[in-house]
């Protein structure tokens, strides 16, 4: 083969690898970051009229059940990248459950998926591939790699049967970083 054909053959496929790899490890996201500072979703209120006062005037005041109240909590901790922050299930007034993190500090990093999981907790390399072997349920993409954030979980979902939370690379099939459930 001619060098006039070899070359451009070749710098050709190097391109192709190379705009190949950047897709799939979108190197520039380590020097990115992003923040999400939600609140917990707000109880309901629900109006009583003021015995003292006309029945046009009103009070707000809280229902005791419209307090949200904390189902099961768990820390994170780093598998394949450095995560640090706590994790919560909330029960809210409506009955919703979510998700919540709290002064998460991880990675940024290409398709990162939020797990519910029946998976154990295990530290090390050995914690880093486990929580797509059973039950999960995805609850979305991550929508920040740094704060305070919530992902609703799926009406009739048993929470009883997941004891983990994952924070899930769907591209390259690793856990970021993980959190046991404790109730």
């Amino acid at each position: 083969m001619s060098k006039r054909v070899l070359i451009p053959a070749v710098l050709l496929v190097a391109a192709m690898v190379v705009g190949v790899g950047l897709y799939l490890f979108q190197p520039w996201r380590i020097f990115t970051s992003s923040t999400v500072t939600e609140d917990v979703p707000a109880a309901v209120q629900t109006t009583t009229p003021s015995p003292a006062s006309s029945p046009e005037a009103s009070v707000e005041l809280p229902s005791p059940a419209a307090v949200p109240r904390d189902l099961a909590t768990g820390q994170l901790i780093s598998h394949e990248h450095a995560s640090s922050g706590s994790v919560k299930i909330i029960e809210l007034a409506d009955r919703t459950n979510i998700l919540r993190f709290e002064g998460l500090d991880t990675s940024d990093g290409p398709d990162l998926r939020v797990w519910l999981t029946d998976a154990p907790v295990i530290e090390g390399t050995a914690g880093w591939y486990v929580f797509d072997d059973g039950a999960y349920v995805d609850l979305g993409a991550l929508k920040a790699n740094k704060g305070d954030q919530n992902y609703v979980i799926p009406a009739g979902t048993d929470l009883g049967d997941y004891r983990s939370v994952s924070i899930w690379c769907a591209r390259f099939a690793v856990s970021f970083a993980a959190a046991e459930l404790t109730a």
